[in-house]
């Protein structure tokens, strides 16, 4: 199985959709695993969810600073985040894309699966795949080495579809 990269993602369109289908997905993953969704970690996954675009823990933090029903400015420190952060990780909600150091929300956190991103270098954007094949390919070099493989990332950086069209128009 291939997840197509044409999705919504890399396309304009109202993530309130994206968000609602996240914070299900994470109560029911939450509730099937005996773990709490606390408010806090619900905002975090929230913010992740709120664009396509990873998300590092210090932009969080800002964000979830200036969250407030009453307008006041919350007073967060960088390890509430991080916490949340791991904790959204752990339950496959969330995958740390490496090379950003940054954060984007897991398509598919009821299945386990290995991190392959399609990432623009010009938008941001990042799309997650699952791909059966790719997957083959990293547990046959694996295995051919006799190595464990307890996860693999793979990062593609490259132009999406908008931006290629874009960079295209000015040639």
């Amino acid at each position: 199985m291939v997840t197509s990269p044409k999705n919504l993602a890399f396309q304009h369109h109202d993530h309130t959709q994206c968000i609602d289908s996240a914070l299900a997905s994470a109560q029911l993953v939450c509730s099937e695993r005996g773990v709490r969704l606390t408010p806090l970690r619900q905002e975090v996954l929230q913010l992740v969810w709120q664009s396509h675009k990873p998300l590092g823990a210090y932009t969080l933090l800002e964000q979830l600073a200036n969250q407030s029903a009453i307008g006041e400015q919350r007073k967060l420190g960088p390890p509430t985040v991080y916490r949340a952060l791991e904790f959204l990780r752990e339950q496959g909600l969330v995958h740390r894309i490496d090379s950003l150091n940054a954060f984007i929300g897991c398509q598919h956190p009821q299945q386990p699966h290995q991190r392959f991103f399609l990432i623009c270098r010009l938008c941001e954007t990042a799309v997650e795949l699952i791909s059966d094949p790719l997957t083959a390919v990293i547990k046959t070099v694996a295995d051919a080495a006799q190595f464990s493989n307890e996860g693999a990332s793979v990062e593609i950086t490259g132009l999406c579809p908008s931006c290629r069209s874009e960079a295209s128009d000015h040639v």
